[in-house]
């Protein structure tokens, strides 16, 4: 039930990183101080959780760029890297298929995504 739970606050966080880059191009971003916060919050929300799942929850979801998601937790976290570039292009290129995988593996195998005791 937990990794449920996670996999939910996942694809809610992507897609509200989704929503808020929706017709927003990169300078706009570079410009939108609050704008920019969220998205940060919301990939930090995001790339913890991942990090977080358990190693078998993990390991059913070969298609997530793992790797990806790590430096992206540890990008954000750091402050010698520059965050609102590092946001825009995790926004931009690395939400979308996440959350599409997410979706096939839904799909593809609901008991991941079951709210079970």
């Amino acid at each position: 039930m937990l990794q449920a739970a996670m996999l939910k606050v996942i694809q809610e966080a992507g897609e509200g990183v989704l929503v808020l880059i929706e017709g927003v191009e990169a300078d706009e971003f570079q410009r939108s101080r609050l704008t920019r916060q969220e998205v940060r919050r919301l990939l930090s929300l995001m790339a913890d959780t991942l990090m977080a799942l358990p190693c078998a929850t993990r390991q059913a979801l070969p298609e997530i760029d793992w790797n990806s998601w790590q430096a992206i937790q540890h990008g954000l976290a750091s402050p010698t890297l520059d965050a609102d570039e590092l946001s825009w292009d995790a926004a931009r290129g690395l939400v979308p298929p996440t959350l599409t995988w997410l979706r096939v593996y839904r799909r593809d195998d609901p008991a991941l995504f079951d709210f079970r005791p």
